[in-house]
């Protein structure tokens, strides 16, 4: 059983044992009492016999972005939002987050009293390279925790070896419904929405938009983000009455999709749906617009452009050609001035962000700097940096002022349930970083699905890895 108390979580000696974090009387040390409330004291008593445990008087962090691919922007904005959420762990700048999270176990002097340190790997968007470059951080480099990421398909990769080392995986943006669905991990965490919950926000407002009687066209990344976000978006708008006229897989490598927009325009379709992001969704959407859909009229409606999930980043790249293009966000830069003080944090990362670089985060930074924040507080609030004790420390953990409302890390599966944003492009953006507008925020209830979801089946958490 899981007792959640004032956002902290209160472990009973039946988790510790399914774990195989103790031994039963039938085992090993068979004879002495263990308590059956385990509280930080006991965890800090376990210095090693964890992968990687800190000895000195630093603990190493390692963030594995992508430098280079079609996601390197994310990439980039992840990288200053990591170097940010460290100084403030180190006491250093403004505190940022630190100052609204509900949780008060943080107080700027690294983690558990260990200066924060970290080293940075670039996962080129490609599985293998972020398997390796994750491998290279833990085994040489002595990361005792991996984040970012701009990819499910490398997201699924490092989770699994982070699983298999003994070392917490804090995903960073990955939206595939399979990160914690059947390639959850007990070892791994996601903060981010997925695709079922962009989905079930987006479709009620494609609806008010543009009608029940639509039929769309889908152009898909083809690896899993790709497919699990069509499988959500054409489930959710088929519920509508939407009829899906066709389903196109496009490489990831793909930088022209022209010879993939022709066949768009005799197909029947009155929609087009781009499950593409970063620099591939900004070549779809100019590729697009230069065959003239957006201009186009079929089944004597005006023909339109959906992009189920994207970013301010990818606005800027694509320019003008984001205007009235409707998606969804995990976070935007003015949730909190725009939609209350539910939303607080927002504006404390924001003027954290903005002081050292310049221009507002994106939602990549935002989730990156939220997980390394959470990662240190439930080390702390756990006592160690045991793997296993912080995966007690976050499973059921209920906490707010980190920007997206009350937020909850479900226990069953590991991933984060909060509002979900609905965004449009500006059709008259005041600057360069104003080129969304928020449309509508969803409330948590009506994107929260099932633990046991078909479209999450398959697969399980597993055990808690402690590694050495």
């Amino acid at each position: 059983m899981r007792r959640v108390r004032n956002g902290r979580n209160y472990m009973t000696k039946s988790n510790f044992t399914r774990r195989g974090l103790l031994k039963t009387s039938a085992g090993a040390g068979a004879g002495l009492a263990l308590p059956t409330v385990f509280t930080g004291a006991v965890w800090a008593e376990k210095h090693t016999g964890f992968t990687n445990a800190p000895q000195g008087d630093t603990v190493t962090l390692g963030f594995n972005v992508p430098q280079s691919g079609p996601y390197a922007d994310e990439g980039a904005d992840e990288l200053r939002a990591f170097r940010l959420a460290v100084e403030h762990l180190n006491g250093e700048g403004d505190g940022g987050m630190l100052n609204t999270f509900s949780s008060k176990a943080l107080e700027g002097n690294g983690i558990l009293g260990k200066k924060v340190d970290f080293v940075t790997g670039d996962t080129q968007t490609k599985s293998d390279a972020a398997r390796a470059s994750a491998k290279s951080m833990i085994e040489k480099d002595g990361a005792i925790m991996i984040s970012g990421g701009s990819s499910s398909g490398v997201a699924v990769a490092v989770q699994g070896l982070c699983q298999e080392a003994g070392v917490i995986f804090m995903a960073g943006l990955t939206h595939s419904n399979d990160t914690t669905g059947k390639d959850k991990k007990a070892n791994g965490f996601r903060h981010f929405f997925n695709a079922y919950m962009s989905a079930a926000a987006l479709a009620p407002v494609l609806e008010k938009l543009y009608g029940a009687d639509r039929n769309a066209y889908h152009l898909t990344a083809d690896y899993t983000w790709g497919w699990t976000q069509e499988e959500s978006i054409a489930a959710a708008t088929e519920a509508l009455g939407w009829n899906t006229v066709e389903k196109v897989r496009t490489p990831l490598a793909a930088t022209d999709f022209s010879s993939y927009i022709a066949p768009v325009l005799n197909s029947g379709a009155d929609v087009l749906v781009l499950n593409h992001y970063g620099g591939n969704m900004v070549n779809s959407l100019t590729n697009a617009v230069q065959f003239g859909l957006r201009s186009k009229q079929a089944n004597g409606k005006q023909f339109e452009i959906v992009v189920p999930l994207y970013s301010e980043l990818m606005a800027r790249g694509a320019g003008q050609n984001i205007a009235g293009i409707p998606g969804s966000q995990n976070w935007d830069w003015k949730l909190e001035n725009q939609m209350g003080d539910r939303y607080t944090g927002t504006n404390a990362f924001v003027q954290s962000f903005g002081t050292k670089y310049g221009f507002p985060p994106s939602q990549a930074a935002h989730t990156c700097y939220a997980q390394t924040l959470l990662y240190a507080d439930a080390v702390t609030r756990a006592g160690s940096f045991n793997p296993c004790a912080v995966v007690e420390a976050l499973e059921g953990f209920e906490f707010d002022g980190l920007g997206n409302g009350p937020t909850l890390y479900r226990a069953d599966d590991h991933q984060c349930f909060k509002d979900v944003v609905v965004v449009r492009g500006k059709e008259n953006p005041e600057n360069e970083f104003d080129l969304v507008e928020i449309v509508e925020v969803t409330p948590a209830e009506q994107v929260t699905y099932p633990a046991d979801h078909e479209m999450f089946a398959g697969g399980s958490l597993g055990e808690c890895n402690p590694g050495a």
